[in-house]
């Protein structure tokens, strides 16, 4: 990592793009822009750099300015005859990453037309792109985007978390992604005699009441969640330390952390969990979801729902309901940031607020794909808007739940090494939760898998 940020580095200050302190970026920002939207000519190809499709659907369904999409997906045309180009790798294994990193490095040297103009990035690892000695990504206001006028009524969090060293705003996001208890109703009823979300509710507000609800649906002979990967972000979102401090090459490992191993432990042994699922993203996973599975909930933020709860689902439509989670915790986030020499600053500003401060767009959004959008008035008014019914949630109103639930996130300190920790931690104590090796050498499984990815790091640290 260090070594990526170091080329990325040495490549702007040989391009001469470093930025200054936050109050003279800011500044700058204005001028840049006015020369760049008004008189400086764009060019004729916008390269959008993301890790899913997730990016392009949104963007096509909301940015009036485009023509038509080509039948595989990758080329958008727009009405000025511009064409966004759609480049996607996947984000397992820092795959995405490292063909982005490979891109920003060459990108001083690139010709217009093949220069990054936008790049996605998971909350995972924003903090590696928003850092203002690398100034990968533009900030906001060079484009001529004020944070605090045009995006006002974005939820704090996420404008915090988009921000450089500085303070300075380098990225937005059209999702924030508060999480609930998402659960069968069929199975509610069975052991509970009811499937009344507040009533739920009230059984799986804490982890205290979760066991004994837990053991209730034992007795009936269900499992609370289908494996002890579910519960693994309201752990993670509750660490106290960034897993590496800046220009550190410590890998610090939280207790919150081996709290979860400890839990998932005596929850697995106890048959909370489904033996037959190993982890998440995997098959096993997904028939979980199925109307066969004796699983009774999922933690998941909305896009949870839309993408993964809903496809996987084989049963009649209203069959599952929300209500709250044991914690509150935010799962994932995609931001989108301009990249540092982009030749298309205006068509980069009008489509960042397009998609992420139209509030009618953020709107149709939320009503489209059942995403939990990045704008308080709005999400405050789907609440309180029976039009924002899911069919799938059997006419519930699922922003009653998420909501609230977002006024309340305080995320985790992030570092550039998250994403890797996360899966890498889950890998190793997967392991051993699933009886392969035994607690020791799930330890040094996981020191040597992190130093296998990030070789510049020279210590892992365990709570005492």
């Amino acid at each position: 990592m260090k070594k990526v940020i170091n080329i990325l580095l040495m490549a702007a200050m040989a391009a001469g793009t470093l930025a200054g302190c936050g109050g003279k970026s800011s500044e700058s920002g204005n001028t840049a822009n006015a020369d760049s939207g008004s008189q400086a000519e764009e060019g004729q190809v916008i390269n959008i750099y993301s890790f899913n499709d997730e990016l392009r659907t949104r963007i096509t369904a909301v940015y009036p300015e485009i023509e038509s999409t080509s039948d595989d997906g990758t080329v958008s045309t727009l009405k000025d005859g511009t064409e966004i180009h759609w480049i996607i790798n996947p984000n397992q294994d820092g795959v995405y990453q490292d063909k982005l990193d490979e891109a920003l490095l060459n990108q001083p040297g690139a010709a217009d037309d093949d220069k990054i103009d936008i790049f996605a990035a998971e909350i995972d690892y924003i903090v590696k792109y928003t850092d203002a000695d690398i100034n990968a990504a533009v900030p906001l206001t060079e484009l001529g985007i004020d944070p605090a006028v045009d995006l006002a009524d974005q939820f704090d969090f996420t404008k915090t978390v988009a921000c450089d060293q500085n303070g300075v705003q380098r990225g937005t996001t059209w999702q924030a992604c508060p999480g609930v208890l998402v659960y069968r109703r069929d199975i509610a009823k069975d052991v509970f005699g009811t499937d009344d979300p507040a009533v739920i509710g009230e059984k799986t507000s804490n982890w205290t009441v979760m066991k004994e609800t837990a053991e209730a649906l034992k007795a009936k002979g269900y499992y609370t969640f289908s494996s002890y990967a579910d519960t693994f972000r309201l752990y993670s979102n509750s660490i106290s330390e960034t897993w590496v401090e800046p220009g550190s090459s410590t890998v610090k490992v939280d207790q919150k952390l081996l709290d979860w191993v400890e839990d998932s432990r005596e929850w697995k042994d106890t048959g909370y969990f489904d033996p037959a699922v190993k982890g998440q993203w995997n098959s096993d996973w997904f028939t979980a979801m199925g109307s066969s599975s004796k699983v009774f909930a999922y933690l998941f933020p909305a896009w949870g729902i839309d993408t993964q709860l809903k496809p996987n689902w084989d049963g009649e439509e209203g069959s599952w309901a929300v209500t709250k989670a044991p914690l509150p915790y935010n799962w994932g986030g995609t931001f989108v940031l301009a990249a540092e020499g982009t030749d298309n600053k205006a068509h980069v500003k009008d489509i960042l607020l397009a998609l992420t401060a139209n509030q009618d767009n953020l709107t149709k959004i939320s009503k489209d794909y059942s995403d939990f959008t990045n704008a308080k008035t709005v999400m405050q008014g789907a609440a309180n808007d029976e039009s924002f019914a899911s069919d799938f949630l059997g006419g519930q109103n699922p922003y009653v739940y998420f909501t609230p639930g977002a006024d309340t996130i305080k995320l985790a300190p992030l570092s550039a090494y998250d994403q890797g920790c996360v899966e890498l931690i889950q890998n190793a104590f997967g392991d051993y939760l699933q009886d392969q090796i035994d607690y020791d050498k799930a330890k040094t499984n996981f020191e040597t898998a992190i130093k296998e990815r990030y070789p510049e790091i020279t210590e892992i640290q365990w709570p005492e």
